[in-house]
């Protein structure tokens, strides 16, 4: 049980998104798949998902752990149009129309919510993504849905401290997923892997280090310090931790931090570079692109049309 509480002490959690449709036109999108940790409640009609399509009762949920792929129908009748990923986001006002929290209650059409959210360990880690699990349906859980009905219907309204509320609704909401998983004995194999994010303290170090310091110095040379190992080691000791290569693992975190300057900041391109370690604005700018698919200023134009 300690290991499980220090699993939960050491998730960071963010709230994303939230949304509420009702389905206007029944479809199967053949290879669904969210960018975050997603949960889809069902308030009432017709919803499936995988190969099997199995089916969800009304007030039960689906948890798509961020970027994994599943077939996913939505609506009642036997004739749905099976379209791809892309087609789906290309034509989304087809097959989904926006619905109040409010009005979900009084209309009989199919309905669901759709929250997304961020779970880091240690704010760097991504945690359920880590875990490398699927799909799967949270049955019974009259709790978890009163939480996601409750941040519904935060979302709706500019109260004071409203992003506070978002944030402590959602860090509730993830511990009640992890009680989830731990009552049913899900995916523990998968849990019992994690522990090495919580069992060195070295790689926590690290972790840390690298959060604090993006915009300096991250040689080998300065994690093995860190670290107290070698030089040499200190690349094979990160990857056989994490999986991945610590100069890739500081790209990555650079660039994450750039796309969060460039969605709450108004400062140049040029500053964001230098502020997250890129010295020369063209060579980041290229980079970015070649993470991201998309220029850093148009990444900044899509954020501010989100997010009006």
């Amino acid at each position: 049980m300690e290991y499980y509480n220090k699993v939960i002490e050491s998730v960071n959690v963010r709230f994303i998104r939230g949304n509420n449709f009702s389905v206007e036109k029944p479809i199967s999108v053949n290879d669904y798949a969210e960018s975050d940790n997603t949960l889809i409640l069902l308030h009432h009609g017709t919803l499936k998902f995988g190969e099997d399509q199995e089916l969800l009762n009304e007030g039960e949920v689906l948890f798509l752990p961020a970027d994994q792929k599943t077939k996913l129908s939505l609506g009642g009748g036997s004739k749905k149009g099976e379209i791809t990923k892309e087609q789906f986001q290309e034509n989304k006002r087809k097959y989904l129309q926006s619905i109040s929290f409010r009005d979900i209650k009084s209309t009989e059409d199919d309905c669901i919510s759709v929250l997304g959210f961020e779970s880091k360990v240690f704010d760097v880690v991504n945690f359920f993504n880590s875990l490398d699990i699927p799909p799967f349906i949270i049955r019974f859980n009259d709790r978890l849905a009163t939480i996601i009905e409750d941040l519904m219907k935060e979302v709706e309204v500019s109260n004071v401290g409203k992003e506070r509320a978002l944030k402590s609704h959602t860090e509730l909401l993830v511990i009640e997923l992890l009680r989830h998983i731990l009552k049913n004995r899900l995916f523990l194999e998968e849990l019992s892997t994690n522990a090495t994010y919580f069992k060195d303290p070295r790689l926590i170090d690290l972790f840390n280090f690298i959060k604090t310091n993006l915009g300096g110095d991250l040689s080998n040379k300065i994690l093995a310090k860190v670290a107290n190992v070698s030089e040499d080691y200190v690349g094979q000791y990160f990857k056989m931790l994490t999986g991945i290569n610590p100069q890739d693992y500081i790209e990555y975190q650079r660039m994450e931090a750039a796309v969060e300057l460039l969605r709450t900041t108004k400062k140049s391109i040029r500053d964001i570079g230098k502020e997250v370690g890129y010295k020369d604005t063209a060579y980041f700018c290229r980079r970015f692109k070649m993470m991201y698919g998309v220029p850093a200023g148009k990444m900044r134009r899509r954020e501010s049309l989100i997010n009006v």
